[in-house]
């Protein structure tokens, strides 16, 4: 055997999955990729997320899980979890005292949250105040054009949904900064201290009603014309969510159109895969599910982030209706973390080792351990597990590549995997890789996407 049919067997065979992918193939991921944008574009926040899906899957035939229900093979089932995290499940033929194959994905993104008393005018100006919600630069947040998204329940309680900036008639909000010709003090501040939390004042008006006494006649004027839309008072504020985003839409990036920049890639872009994954899964040999999750991005503690027990009481409920115990189910379950990585920038090598790093277009990525420095805030798959899934992997020509997040030392972070590995179920990171992560326009390669949506759903019909 000579050298090269030698390196041929023995090495590790990475190529570019243009160069693997048929034109149908590309024409499939193409197309499954004008969907996502579509997502994107429509959920830019979890609640939407959540209509969004629910929307999607009553198409599919999904109806409201009732626990005690009478389910059989082939039946799909959705939990609506406080309009801000959903599941869905496709009953199996196999017992599902034999596991389930889960699912779980973010919904979630960093964005600026407004303050429960945002409203206040200065010098003319009206402003909201916001506090930053999940790992953000601050800086990138100034000068763009942001959009308000959320609900406010009144003093009836009755609530209102907000979507202000979307519309190509609507205004646009932004955080604003300090001109270059003043800005010497500023420009000596490190990156992090530059811009302060609570200078991230969104703008929102400048024209006072008119009247020769009193003050906050901008303030009063924004109150108006919220009052006249909306039916709210300044109190109301106290019971809302309102959440800045940026307002540009999902863009094709490149000569080529080979990448997709928008907000919320993280992790949307394994949220709609693992969903549709789940829509075009009809009678599979183990029960599916597929968890949309919220609070991933601020360490997934509340009663709609998988740091609680929503999780394990559906699937406590569910096997309920099969009359077995919750505990069984689980303890055989299998579970995708379906998450993003960080994908290699050219620009920035310094922080990766490039031989345990995601590129674009290699594929979904499987990372075994996700953490900081000593692998802490991870579940760390086992080599069995892991040895399955990149089988299953391969056996159903799905192009895959593994990776970590930079150099041990470089910093880190973490996913849900470790809270679903708590339950006693075998987990593994299974993600898109993604560029300028966490900033308000993130990129992805569209083959990544659409091998991330092969691989959920060939783990689901496995």
């Amino acid at each position: 055997m000579d050298i090269k049919e030698l390196k041929k067997n023995l090495f590790q065979q990475k190529k570019n999955a243009y160069q693997l992918m048929s034109d149908e193939d590309i024409a499939k991921c193409n197309q499954f990729c004008e969907g996502y944008k579509s997502f994107l574009n429509q959920a830019k926040t979890e609640r939407e997320a959540v209509k969004f899906a629910i929307k999607t899957a009553e198409k599919f035939g999904y109806v409201p899980f009732v626990k005690g229900m009478s389910l059989k093979s082939g039946d799909k089932v959705y939990y609506n979890n406080r309009d801000k995290a959903i599941i869905f499940a496709v009953i199996g033929k196999e017992d599902i005292s034999r596991g389930v194959k889960i699912c779980a994905s973010h919904i979630d993104s960093p964005r600026l949250d407004l303050k429960q008393n945002p409203l206040y005018e200065d010098n003319e100006i009206a402003l909201f105040k916001t506090h930053y919600y999940g790992g953000i630069k601050k800086y990138q947040w100034t000068t763009i054009p942001l959009s308000l998204h959320g609900v406010i329940v009144k003093r009836d309680g009755s609530k209102v949904e907000v979507n202000i900036g979307e519309d190509e008639s609507d205004p646009v909000f932004c955080v604003t900064d300090l001109l270059i010709h003043l800005a010497t003090d500023q420009m000596q501040k490190n990156l992090s201290k530059a811009i302060e939390g609570e200078k991230l004042n969104i703008l929102i008006g400048s024209q006072p009603l008119k009247s020769e006494e009193g003050s906050d006649l901008v303030k009063l004027n924004i109150m108006k014309l919220l009052n006249e839309k909306y039916g709210i008072v300044e109190d109301d504020f106290m019971s809302a969510e309102i959440e800045a985003v940026p307002a540009f839409k999902a863009k094709d990036i490149g000569f080529d159109r080979s990448m997709i920049g928008s907000y919320g890639h993280d992790d949307r872009v394994c949220a709609y895969p693992s969903m549709m994954a789940c829509m075009d899964t009809n009678t599979p040999n183990k029960t599916s599910i597929v968890i949309l999750t919220d609070k991933e991005e601020t360490g997934s503690d509340g009663n709609t982030g998988l740091c609680s027990s929503y999780l394990k009481y559906f699937i406590y409920d569910l096997a309920g209706c099969f009359g077995v115990d919750g505990r069984t189910v689980l303890s055989n379950s299998e579970c995708l973390s379906a998450d993003v990585n960080a994908g290699f920038d050219p620009t920035y090598p310094d922080v990766a080792d490039k031989k345990n790093f995601a590129f674009l277009n290699y594929g979904v990525v499987v990372t075994k351990f996700t953490g900081s420095r000593g692998k802490s805030g991870t579940s760390d798959a086992s080599a069995e597990f892991v040895g399955k899934v990149h089988n299953l992997l391969r056996d159903n020509d799905v192009i895959f590549q593994t990776g970590e997040l930079g150099k041990v030392d470089a910093g880190g972070g973490g996913t849900v995997a470790m809270y679903i590995a708590n339950l006693d179920v075998d987990t593994i990171d299974v993600g898109v890789p993604v560029l300028c992560m966490h900033a308000p326009f993130e990129v992805v390669a569209k083959t990544d996407v659409y091998m991330a949506y092969k691989a959920f759903y060939v783990f689901m019909n496995d």
